[in-house]
């Protein structure tokens, strides 16, 4: 297998070392240190993929984070794939296997191009928006079709084998970029002793010096980098983190950092030393001070047919020549306005290859690189760009014509170049996305023809992303940069003694975005600003014709910068182009927002280690092995095991759940039943003025709750829509205890803290989650009293323990807490103690409750048991579109407090005042033997045509064994005023049930049971 583009020497591979890869199938060599990038191009690959939108072949353009084709699908089996990996990041390894995440059948030949042939016409910007509206006939046929067509890449259908995590780290000076300016800035942070952490993202630390021309102190430069790398890893408070991508700049100096571990290795972690390895990790970093040493972006010039394989940014020219050596081509045109990218083809010529010509932009350039590439014989055709490049598959050709920069127009005749390969550079971008993340607006600079960072509190710049580009210059510019935040941080640095650097003298740039053709822009071929998305300057140049002039609108109508490479090499021509089109400056026209990733995370990386049982941990009570013990079914809520319902073996056979409930059910109603209610949300609460909070946060009164006392409370957000309900008892004067739904519990605490931080600072009250701390065990049914008063020396009587009273005292001689509430309609005690002691108590009570027959219940049984009284359950009976009064809870709603409570306002409203809202009722099937289904729609005419106006649906629906019945609660429209009245339930078998409105408490509608 030939590397027909490599160097028989020369770049920073190991050519003793072959790697073996795949690509489309194809077996291809490469070497250690290359990127799969390098690989390709080394190996004559050309079209590495098909654009998004035209499906036109695209070939490599970059070397970094900013390339926008070779987005690739890493992975040889399902549970290894990898989708979006750019091609440029991705060390190559032995065996690795990619693809090109767009093409059908393949890359090579794509049927998807007959459509980007006619995309010109067919899919303008914004076509979605004007061609997917009607027929309606007609969606499911463009859906199918869309998908099929649409995204980069795909995710595993299996799980990820791999192990990820996080790690929160704190230092003094955090350095982002690990070239020139970024090693310069650590050297001398750390040698003022404070704690450094240096991140960069590519895989060996050096930046630009890599593949640098200069020579520091007549060396080569990575001479001064190895050095300068040995040095800072000797250092204990230095941390290096090679292949590490700062991706969010936060609040406060809190960096993300993604640290890619292992990805150059294989395609999965091995073990190494029998332990397993983490396949990448996010660090989390608060910084005393940060360094932004993020260097640039060198931007494409925009000219016709720039997307077809074979163009390239000229500074990666240079990086795949000197440091992988493979020169990605035979015949070099390059296309520039600044001399920098003159590097490009002095090292095209060096490697042996032959450099066609070099279009300058500018009339008179006269740089030190321009003498030299004069001196090499390099033709030099001045006041002149690429208009057009020539091939469909591979550049042939580069069609060179004098440009009027100012009047935007080509002006003299076009010379058409012989050439495989055509590089251009408009110029270097300041990196500036982390120090935008905040918010910070970036200002332009004329001068550099780039937007600048505006710094924050903490941040500084150096080098190439503040417009320090000469290397001597950018090497003192870290070094300050590096003491500077070492003494902000409280740290006296020592200077340090940097390498000299010759100066080069360089002339200046001239501002070129996009090229003039010979026809105007919309009639031109194609010329492509952002690569990813098949964004054009003629899509641009047609949404500011059809009214977009915010660069914000522009980017969403015409996608500009949605892909993964964020407009990293687009965004800067496309402003530059929209301002030409509205007649506004640059800096007047603005930049789009930046955020956070500034590169694409693996959902694995964020996750870390919280997923499977650390995602979703199991919660257990304190008498769960009791539960496992007795064969107990288990149901999830909220993260808990709850038990849902206690099978018995009868005559060798196990009851079904039907049964057991049923059973359940009647020990509860005709003698006693205990429930592990452990799980219910408990928050204690405390302060003096936590009674004025409670007062705002329910619908109901507290003021007067003396201690001793339980209230029921409802709890709206503030749209007046039921969130919460619960019993809270008053401990103390200043004192006490809030419980919730199991569900609800840690939202709950949330909403109250919220409200209290945000709105209510100045109210003295305090919050502390205690579910844990108690466990909860409901004794009820007739024969409560009598089992309690066994083991308890609390007085049960009647009137020295009324209903909604809680008490203190021991049961089984452990301390207790006993409150009289029910969620059953019958006489009940739910008695609280520190979970530790719960076993023994729990147990004791069955002791005791052999004679009662006392039986466990579960959740099953529990939500029967309560709905045959009406009890609602918050996220049962209520979604959010539910107020009190439609519960048909008025009763619980204080119109009439002092305050304002969250809701309140909300109440008022015209639309919750209506009579027509989906209200709370009972519903009896007329056929008793029906269950009806959860969720189940409403109608009130069976036979109306499809589509029926539904009038409502089934909340919640049980088999009563007391009734002997099903039985179910519903939200009807109006229900309240129908009560008598016939509904219907059209099924998806064909059948229709029939079902009354009636009261939504079915058994004891007096309470006489729950107060005896």
């Amino acid at each position: 297998m030939s590397q027909p583009n490599r160097l028989g020497q020369g770049g920073r591979i190991e050519r003793s070392r072959k790697l073996t890869f795949t690509f489309n199938g194809k077996r291809y060599q490469g070497h250690a240190g290359d990127t799969l990038a390098s690989a390709l191009l080394a190996n004559g690959v050309d079209i590495v993929n098909r654009s998004f939108k035209y499906s036109r072949p695209r070939g490599i353009v970059a070397a970094g984070a900013e390339e926008p084709n070779a987005v690739v699908q890493l992975g040889s089996t399902e549970s290894g794939q990898v989708p979006n990996v750019r091609a440029t990041q991705q060390a190559l390894f032995e065996g690795l296997e990619a693809r090109s995440t767009n093409g059908w059948p393949n890359v090579q030949r794509d049927m998807m191009s007959l459509v980007g042939k006619l995309g010109g016409k067919f899919m303008p910007p914004g076509f979605y928006y004007k061609t997917f509206m009607a027929p309606a006939s007609l969606w499911m046929t463009y859906e199918k079709y869309i998908r099929k067509s649409a995204g980069l890449g795909r995710s595993p259908m299996e799980n990820d084998p791999d192990i990820y995590d996080h790690l929160h780290q704190h230092c003094e000076v955090l350095v982002i970029g690990a070239g020139p300016a970024g090693l310069a800035a650590a050297l001398a942070a750390a040698r003022s002793g404070a704690r450094v952490i240096l991140v960069d993202e590519q895989e060996e630390m050096g930046g630009s010096l890599l593949d640098a021309r200069e020579r520091l102190d007549g060396k080569p430069a990575t001479q001064w980098v190895a050095q300068t790398l040995k040095a800072l890893a000797g250092m204990d408070n230095v941390t290096l983190l090679p292949r590490t991508t700062a991706n969010g700049y936060h609040d406060h100096n809190f960096v993300t950092l993604h640290e890619r571990r292992t990805e150059h290795l294989g395609e999965t972690a091995a073990p190494l030393n029998g332990r397993r390895q983490v396949r990448s990790r996010m660090h989390r970093v608060r910084a005393g001070r940060v360094v932004l040493a993020t260097g640039t972006h060198e931007r494409p010039l925009v000219y016709a047919n720039n997307d077809v394989p074979g163009n390239m940014v000229a500074g990666a020219v240079s990086t795949y020549i000197r440091r992988y050596g493979v020169v990605p081509g035979r015949r070099l045109v390059l296309s520039t306005s600044n001399d920098h990218a003159y590097r490009a083809a002095l090292d095209w010529l060096e490697s042996g290859r032959e450099v066609v010509a070099i279009a300058d932009a500018r009339s008179t350039p006269d740089g030190e690189l321009v003498e030299q590439a004069r001196a090499q014989g390099i033709r030099i055709i001045t006041g002149s760009a690429v208009i057009e490049a020539k091939g469909d598959t591979r550049v042939s050709g580069a069609r060179v014509a004098k440009v009027d920069l100012d009047g935007f127009r080509v002006v003299g005749g076009v010379e058409t170049l012989e050439c495989d390969t055509l590089a251009s550079s408009g110029g270097y971008s300041p990196v500036i996305h982390l120090a935008s993340h905040t918010g910070a607006r970036p200002t332009w600079r004329d001068d550099l023809l780039a937007f600048l960072p505006t710094l924050v509190k903490g941040v500084s710049v150096a080098g190439g992303a503040q417009g320090v580009f000469a290397t001597a210059e950018v090497l003192k510019d870290g070094e300050t940069a590096g003491r500077q935040a070492a003494g902000e941080a409280g740290f006296e640095a020592p200077s340090v003694s940097l390498p000299k650097v010759a100066r080069r003298r360089d002339g200046a740039a001239c501002a070129l975005y996009q090229v003039p053709h010979e026809k105007p822009t919309l009639r031109a071929p194609k010329q492509f600003v952002d690569l990813q998305n098949d964004v054009t300057a003629a899509g641009i140049e047609l949404a500011t014709r059809e009214g977009f002039e915010s660069i914000e609108h522009v980017k969403r109508y015409t996608a500009m910068g949605f892909g993964t490479d964020q407009g990293k090499l687009g965004n800067i021509n496309g402003m530059a182009i929209a301002a030409r089109c509205l007649d506004k400056s640059i800096p007047e026209v603005g930049t789009t927002v930046f955020r956070p990733n500034y590169t694409p995370v693996t959902i694995g990386a964020i996750v870390g280690r919280h997923c499977r049982e650390l995602f979703d941990p199991e919660r257990y009570t304190a008498m769960h092995q009791w539960h496992v013990e007795h064969g107990a079914e288990f149901e999830d809520v909220g993260q808990w095991k709850r038990p849902w319902y206690f099978p018995r073996k009868i005559d060798g056979k196990t009851e079904t759940m039907h049964d057991a409930v049923a059973r359940e059910c009647r020990a509860v109603r005709e003698g006693v039943g205990i429930l592990d209610a452990s799980t219910l949300g408990k928050i204690d609460i405390q302060g003096p003025d936590a009674r004025e909070f409670l007062g705002r946060v329910y619908t109901n009164k507290w003021a007067k709750l003396a201690p001793g006392r339980v209230r029921y409370g409802l709890m709206c957000k503030d749209d007046g829509m039921v969130f919460d309900d619960g019993t809270t008892s008053c401990l103390g004067e200043n004192h006490f205890l809030m419980t919730t739904t199991t569900g609800g519990a840690a939202g709950v605490l949330e909403w109250l803290e919220l409200w209290h931080q945000t709105e209510w600072p100045e109210l003295q009250v305090y919050f502390t989650s205690v579910t844990d701390h108690w466990a909860t065990m409901t004794v009820t049914g007739p024969e409560a009293r009598k089992l309690l008063a066994e083991l308890t020396d609390i007085d049960l009587d009647r009137e020295a323990f009324q209903f909604m009273d809680w008490r203190e005292g021991t049961v089984a001689d452990v301390p207790a807490r006993v409150f009289r509430i029910s969620f059953t309609g019958e006489l009940a005690y739910e008695i609280n103690v520190q979970a530790n002691y719960a076993q023994h108590v729990w147990e004791a009570l069955f002791a005791h409750g052999e004679k009662y027959d006392l039986t466990p219940y579960g959740t099953e049984t529990m939500h029967v048991l309560r709905a045959e009284k009406g009890f609602i359950i918050a996220g049962q009976e209520t979604d959010g579109s539910v107020t009190p009064e439609d519960l048909g809870m008025k009763w619980c709603v204080g119109y009439d407090k002092p305050f304002s409570w969250i809701g309140q306002r909300a109440l008022t409203r015209q639309d919750t005042a209506r009579t027509d809202r989906k209200q709370l009722v009972g519903l009896k099937p007329k056929d008793p033997k029906v269950v009806l289904e959860e969720g189940a729609q409403i109608v009130l005419d069976p036979k109306h045509a499809i589509p029926m106006p539904m009038v409502g649906h089934v909340t919640s629906s049980y088999y009563s064994p007391t009734l002997d019945s099903g039985f179910a609660l519903a939200v009807v429209k109006g229900g309240q005023q129908k009560m008598g009245e016939t509904v219907y339930l059209p099924m998806a078998d064909g059948r229709t049930h029939e079902a009354e409105i009636v009261s939504t408490i079915f058994i004891d509608p007096k309470g006489e049971r729950q107060n005896v």
